[in-house]
């Protein structure tokens, strides 16, 4: 998929859930997510992420794995566990690189894994065709 692609896509009809307990980061993802029409949402921590879910269920969480109360990791076990939310695209954004967290993080169900610092593009591209890949599957 190229730029061109993305920017032409419409992912106005989109929810993104965005949960991270640093307030920076969140404002970052928003930021560099700007140029999209969906709606994103935020949560702090995994169990705030979880009544976020209950309250709408979004087509794609950008999950931080450190976080307190519930951490990423917890939460995606979580949602692949219960077959309301099983099929939720879950991408990963983590300080967390070693190849322990990344096979982890698979293994539990995410659908892609972008180690922080994020780029930009990368995280552009990434997130298109996750919600390109949920919109297929409605």
């Amino acid at each position: 998929m190229s730029a061109f692609d993305i920017q032409s896509s419409d992912l106005s009809g989109c929810s993104v859930l965005a949960v991270d307990d640093v307030p920076i980061n969140l404002l970052l993802v928003e930021k560099m997510l700007s140029r999209f029409n969906f709606r994103l949402r935020r949560a702090s921590n995994g169990q705030q992420a979880l009544e976020e879910i209950r309250r709408e269920r979004p087509d794609l969480v950008l999950l931080d794995l450190l976080m307190p109360v519930m951490d990423g990791f917890e939460l995606l076990r979580t949602l692949r566990s219960n077959p309301e939310t099983a099929d939720i695209r879950v991408v990963i954004l983590s300080a967390l690189n070693s190849n322990e967290d990344i096979v982890r993080g698979y293994q539990l169900g995410a659908n892609d894994f972008i180690t922080k610092p994020v780029v930009m593009e990368k995280l552009i591209n990434c997130v298109a065709t996750q919600l390109t890949l949920a919109q297929s599957e409605r």
